[in-house]
C-alpha cells in the first residue's frame, strides 16, 4: 500500500471536490441565485466537508484525523437537508437531488471506510 503524503491524495477529498463542483452549479442558476441565505448556507456547508478532511489530514493523530471525518459526514448531512429546501422551493430539480444525492452517498461511503481503516489502524497500535 502507498503512503499518502498529502490531502489532495485520499479519495473521499477528491470525491468531496466533485460534491463542492455540483453544489455549485446548482447555486449559479438564476432562481437560486436570489435566496442568498440558503445559497451562502449550502456552499459553506459543503465546502465543509473539503476542508475538514483537510484539516484532519494535518493532525498528529488518527483519532484527531477521524474526529474531523466526522465532521465532514455532518456537513454532508446539513447539505443535503439544504439541498431539500432547495428542492422544494424549486431551486434544483429532480435530476438535480439525484445527481447530489448519488455524489454524497459516494463521499459518505469513501469516509466511512476510511474511518473504519484509521478506527482499525489505532486497535492494532493499542494491542502492541
Amino acid at each position: 500500500m502507498t503512503t499518502i503524503k498529502r490531502f489532495e491524495d485520499l479519495e473521499c477529498w477528491k470525491e468531496a471536490r466533485d460534491l463542492v463542483r455540483l453544489v455549485y452549479t446548482f447555486t449559479h442558476k438564476s432562481n437560486f441565485k436570489s435566496d442568498f441565505e440558503l445559497k451562502n448556507q449550502i456552499k459553506r456547508s459543503v465546502v465543509s466537508i473539503m476542508a475538514n478532511i483537510a484539516e484532519g489530514f494535518h493532525r498528529n493523530s488518527n483519532k484527531d484525523f477521524m474526529r474531523f471525518l466526522d465532521y465532514s459526514r455532518s456537513s454532508i448531512a446539513e447539505t443535503m437537508s439544504h439541498c431539500y429546501v432547495a428542492l422544494d422551493q424549486n431551486y434544483i430539480d429532480n435530476n438535480d437531488m439525484q445527481k447530489v444525492k448519488f455524489q454524497s452517498d459516494l463521499v459518505w461511503k469513501k469516509l466511512n471506510n476510511f474511518i473504519n481503516y484509521l478506527n482499525n489502524n489505532v486497535k492494532n497500535k493499542q494491542n502492541l
